[in-house]
Order: structure tokens, then sequence, then C-alpha cells
């Protein structure tokens, strides 16, 4: 069974494209955990979300999350941990999305 992960964002005020959105991941143990937004991404007609930790240092290797976006019995949007090879994938899109950035 996949991790399931209920979002609160923590700011409500539209970002701009040079700030970094910070939200807040509740998993199923009512456990808070805070997130950079990285990218949402689609891969085969589904959503997925990229984050990291917010207070990784940018000389590090970063640590991506991917999580799918999908919606519970009450239309709420839940996160969960999708296999390995579509994780990959996501991940792998997403790079190729900030290359093209970089260009």
């Amino acid at each position: 069974m996949a991790d399931q992960i209920n979002q609160t964002p923590l700011n409500n005020e539209e970002d701009s494209q040079d700030e970094d959105q910070i939200i807040e991941l509740i998993d199923e143990n009512g456990e808070h955990t805070l997130f950079e937004h990285l990218a949402t991404l689609e891969y085969e007609g589904e959503s997925y979300l990229a984050v990291c930790d917010p207070n990784a240092d940018e000389e590090e290797d970063l640590e991506v999350f991917i999580l799918k976006i999908e919606q519970d019995e009450n239309g709420e949007d839940v996160y969960n941990v999708p296999d390995d090879d579509v994780a990959d994938a996501v991940f792998q899109r997403l790079m190729e999305m900030t290359e093209d950035m970089g260009e």
C-alpha cells in the first residue's frame, strides 16, 4: 500500500517565480513535514508533485521526492508514493524540464 499524504499549503498568497513555495504535508499518522514544491508534472495522463527538503543546501545533491496526486473519496487531494519505475520516469521528465529552462 502506498503512503497517503495530505497537503496543506503554508503560503496562501500567489508566489512569484523567484520565491520558493513551501508546503506542509501530513502523513497518515498525522506527522507534519515541510517540503519545497519544485514542480507539478504530467506523466501518462496522471499528475505528480516533485518536492524536496526546503532546508537542503543547494551545494549538496538534493533528494527529490515524487508523489502521485490523487483524490480520496471526498474529492480531497492526497499524495501517494508511486512505484519506483514511475517515480524514475517522472524524475527524468523533471530533469528534462530543468535542462530546457536552463537553455
